[in-house]
């Protein structure tokens, strides 16, 4: 028994680790990297292996930095099964062919430019028709269910509560009589988040892979998220400004809508128009309707009383490109809530590049940017932005929410790590910038966890 780490070792995107148990070869996640434009079309094109290499993918949850690149495995002539909760399976059904738009667009964009320097074009990393054949490989499974996903590996997935149909992975392993249990946390979310369910600590692993996104930082416990949204909102109201969250298509765009939701029927807000800007959180939210099995107990007693936690009278969910660009010209305050959620691409970009520059705007972060990232040049406060080539001043208020963000913090982590009956054997920390990383291994080897390793990519590891 072995793994290798691949992607999300020592940074924070690209999810990808190879399991070998009795000869078969099971992939954890199939992410995309993001991050340098130039950088992260060179990785992605570097699976670890071939697809028809692998013969199964458990799936830890739908963010395209561990679900996109599953395309491309599907290409390189992946045909097994990918394993995940149902709710995860809905959710890739648009989110992965939404990821294949995105590349047949940037590729379409690049070449043009290509062909006026007279060099050859690219290909895509994938095509819509790539992601739709790969969406047939996939099998969902409820919470809680063992089953089998290659010889000798069996997995059962629990809460992670990071995202609807997150799990933490536990998987049973048998090579030549000896036994393992690995625990692979995806990414663990918090206690008490709006809309779902509390993360379930594991107690029994001989071995885990655990993400470190915050490993040596802590959200500010005391924050009331719901006031602090209120405060950002009345504030550029009173200025007459308009407010722009960027927000990742699933999971932070339902949480925010919920909460205005509930800041519009507490009558704690100004009356003014709300627009979710996304064709892709449009069909997410769809899929957050159908799955209130998820949801935590308030949020189900609301979707109870209120029917739909992700409408309401003044929002307004808008998918046509013409309706979008038709926000730019609204002159009243507004809030308009876009993807990406680290401004990396979508329609974000174009309200970005139109509100940055006036101060009576906001520009409101609610969760991690990464490096190199714009959204992380944003909420450093540059002076200025540059976007589609132009350069832009950065004049709007920039504020950051950190009591919305998906991902444990350090305590919160550590607190997750703390249930085990037994110290596991083997700690490999992964999905964190190496310092963040190497904080929290230096915590937990504290706390009595006997071998905490920060794997390098490409670097293996026996069981």
């Amino acid at each position: 028994m072995k793994l290798r780490f691949h992607g999300a070792a020592r940074t924070v995107t690209g999810s990808q680790h190879i399991l070998e148990v009795a000869g078969s070869k099971v992939l954890l996640d199939c992410g995309l990297f993001q991050g340098k434009r130039k950088e992260a079309f060179e990785k992605n094109r570097q699976l670890p292996i071939p697809g028809s290499g692998i013969h199964s993918v458990v799936l830890s949850h739908a963010h395209i930095d561990h679900s996109g690149n599953l395309p491309q495995l599907w290409k390189t002539g992946f045909r097994g099964r990918i394993v995940c909760t149902n709710a995860t399976r809905d959710l890739c059904e648009w989110m992965l062919r939404d990821s294949a738009f995105i590349q047949e667009r940037d590729v379409e964009h690049v070449n043009r430019k290509r062909a006026k320097r007279g060099e050859r074009p690219f290909e895509p990393l994938y095509t819509i028709a790539d992601a739709e054949a790969c969406l047939e490989l996939f099998e969902g499974i409820p919470y809680d269910h063992e089953v089998p996903v290659a010889p000798g590996v069996r997995v059962t997935f629990r809460d992670a509560g990071h995202m609807l149909g997150s799990a933490v992975s536990h998987l049973e392993l048998e090579e030549n009589g000896a036994r393992k249990m690995l625990v692979f946390t995806g990414d663990v979310g918090r206690k008490g988040q709006p809309v779902l369910r509390d993360p379930v600590p594991p107690r029994e692993a001989d071995v885990v892979i655990s993400e470190s996104t915050y490993g040596d930082r802590l959200h500010d416990q005391n924050e009331d998220v719901k006031a602090r949204l209120r405060e950002v909102i009345r504030r550029t109201h009173a200025r007459g400004g308009k407010l722009l969250i960027p927000a990742f298509s699933v999971g932070r765009t339902q949480n925010v809508v919920y909460m205005i939701h509930q800041l519009v029927l507490e009558r704690a807000i100004p009356p003014l128009p709300i627009f979710v800007d996304s064709p892709l959180s449009t069909n997410v939210t769809e899929v957050f309707r159908r799955h209130p099995e998820c949801y935590d107990a308030e949020t189900f007693r609301f979707f109870e009383k209120h029917k739909n936690p992700f409408g309401f009278d003044r929002l307004t969910y808008v998918r046509d490109v013409e309706a979008s660009k038709a926000l730019a010209e609204i002159k009243s305050p507004c809030i308009i809530i876009a993807a990406s959620g680290m401004m990396e691409s979508g329609r974000v970009l174009h309200h970005l590049k139109n509100l940055a520059p006036d101060s009576r705007n906001t520009i409101l972060a609610v969760g991690y940017m990464a490096e190199n990232t714009l959204g992380r040049r944003v909420v450093e406060r540059v002076e200025s932005i540059q976007i589609f080539g132009d350069v832009y001043p950065l004049r709007a208020e920039v504020d950051e929410i950190s009591g919305l963000s998906g991902h444990a913090d350090r305590d919160e982590l550590t607190e997750f790590l703390s249930h085990f009956v037994h110290p596991p054997a083997q700690v490999f920390l992964v999905h964190g910038e190496e310092s963040q990383s190497t904080k929290l291994a230096e915590l937990l080897r504290q706390k009595g966890f006997p071998r905490v390793e920060v794997p390098a990519p490409g670097q293996e590891f026996p069981l």
